[in-house]
């Protein structure tokens, strides 16, 4: 235990605490929620002392602001990294990126939509990333009118109904209620709702 702590002390001297106290956070946040996850809590598991997260974090919010930017990141990297044979299939592959994000970090999404962050003024580094994830959104949404395979229309606004679909099916799948409800896996439920999605935004 004593050279763990000695080794996580050697770690923040090399500026690596504040990621630590990010992956406290969200192992926090994973196993107890949201609502259980304090400074303290995180320094213990980062193995530091409980005045340490205070160098990089005002206060919980300003720590569950740092995991939802990271969340937002990777997330737009996911929506960006998709491939598929054609446009149509990567249309679906970004709903997949979507969910396959959420059901696999459960803990970044939790923190990104959560209420306690619902105002990002604070936080510029968040508005930045929440945005650039959006924006990942509606470039695969013009990307996909460009090639004829979602109608005409504002990218954005038709961004925004896709966006809805995938995250209400995310958020579903998370907090467990479909999987009582339809003998489907993940993957096949994304499938169906990838397809019908495609199917009310198609040309006409």
């Amino acid at each position: 235990m004593k050279a763990t702590r000695r080794a996580r002390r050697r770690t923040y001297h090399h500026g690596n605490l504040r990621a630590a106290l990010v992956e406290a956070a969200l192992g926090l946040v994973e196993r107890e929620g949201v609502e259980a996850l304090t400074l303290r809590g995180a320094a213990r598991l980062a193995g530091v002392s409980p005045a340490a997260p205070y160098r990089h974090f005002a206060d919980k919010r300003a720590l569950l602001a740092s995991v939802a930017e990271e969340g937002f990141r990777l997330l737009a990297a996911a929506l960006r990294n998709t491939e598929g044979e054609g446009p149509r299939e990567r249309f679906r592959a970004r709903g997949a990126a979507y969910v396959g994000f959420a059901t696999g970090h459960p803990a970044h999404f939790r923190v990104m939509f959560g209420r306690e962050l619902a105002d990002r003024e604070r936080y510029p580094g968040l508005r930045e990333a929440a945005k650039a994830a959006f924006d990942a959104l509606v470039e695969g949404m013009s990307e996909a009118q460009q090639a004829g395979v979602v109608r005409e229309g504002d990218p954005r606004e038709i961004g925004l109904t896709a966006w809805c679909a995938m995250h209400g099916l995310s958020t579903l799948l998370l907090d467990g209620r479909l999987q009582a409800m339809y003998d489907h896996s993940i993957d096949e439920l994304t499938t169906l709702v990838g397809w019908n999605l495609h199917r009310g935004l198609a040309p006409r």
